[in-house]
C-alpha cells in the first residue's frame, strides 16, 4: 500500500532580485502532467515579456514523475536546481515555475543555480505543506448516546472522521491508514456492540 506523502498546502509566489535580474517563483498544486504544463503556459502568456519561464514538477504518491526545463538558460542552471529543491522538500503533486526578467548582468552558472533554487525554496516556504494519505474508510452505526464519546476517543487515536449523518442512529464515516487496530478500539469503546463496515478507500489531505 502506498504511504502518505506531502503536497503544497496552497498556491504561493516569491520574488528575489539578483544583480537587477528578477526571479518570480510560482508554486502550485497539480494533479497530473497536463495540469503542470498548463500552469507553465499560463505564466508564459501572463509574463510574455520575460526572457525565461523555467519549470520543474513532481507528481504521484511515490514522486515517480519528474520533469524540468531550463527554457533557454544554460543547461542544468535552472530546471535542475528547481527540481532539486522540490526533491529536498519531499513534496509531490507540485509544479514550480520561475519567470526571469534579465537585468543586463550575466550571473554565471553558479549564480543562476543559486537564484533559481532560492526562489523556489522561498515560494515553497510560503506555500507550506499538507499530508496526503490513502485512507481505508469505514462506516460506524452508533447510538446517539454514545456517538460523541466514541468520536472523540477515535479522533484522539488518530482516526480521521470524514462525515457524520444523523438518523435513527449516528452514521460515522471514518478513515485510517492502517485498519488493523480499529476493530479492537471499537470493541473497547462500545463493549463489542458496534462493528466497522468497510466503505472503500480514498486519498485525503490532512494537516501535517
Amino acid at each position: 500500500m502506498t504511504g502518505p506523502y506531502l503536497v503544497p498546502a496552497r498556491s504561493a509566489e516569491a520574488e528575489i532580485e539578483v544583480k537587477r535580474s528578477r526571479f518570480l517563483a510560482v508554486v502550485r498544486r497539480v494533479d497530473d502532467e497536463a495540469a503542470a504544463r498548463a500552469v507553465v503556459e499560463e505564466l508564459r502568456r501572463t509574463h510574455w515579456e520575460a526572457r525565461h519561464h523555467c519549470s520543474a514538477f513532481v507528481l504521484g504518491p511515490t514522486r515517480a514523475v519528474e520533469r524540468s526545463s531550463d527554457d533557454g538558460e544554460p543547461a542544468g542552471t535552472a530546471g535542475a536546481p528547481m527540481l532539486e529543491v522540490l526533491r529536498g522538500a519531499e513534496v509531490s503533486d507540485v509544479v514550480a515555475v520561475v519567470v526571469r526578467w534579465f537585468g543586463g548582468t550575466l550571473l554565471g552558472a553558479g549564480g543562476l543555480v543559486r537564484a533559481y533554487g532560492d526562489a523556489v525554496r522561498l515560494a515553497l516556504d510560503e506555500a507550506g505543506t499538507r499530508r496526503r494519505a490513502l485512507l481505508h474508510e469505514f462506516v460506524l452505526a452508533l447510538p446517539h448516546a454514545d456517538a460523541g464519546r466514541v468520536e472523540s476517543e477515535l479522533r484522539s487515536r488518530g482516526v480521521a472522521v470524514l462525515d457524520t449523518a444523523y438518523g435513527a442512529e449516528v452514521a460515522l464515516r471514518v478513515g485510517v491508514t492502517d485498519p488493523g487496530p480499529l476493530e479492537g478500539w471499537l470493541a473497547e469503546l462500545t463493549a463489542g456492540r458496534v462493528a466497522a463496515e468497510p466503505a472503500g478507500r480514498r486519498w485525503v489531505d490532512q494537516a501535517v
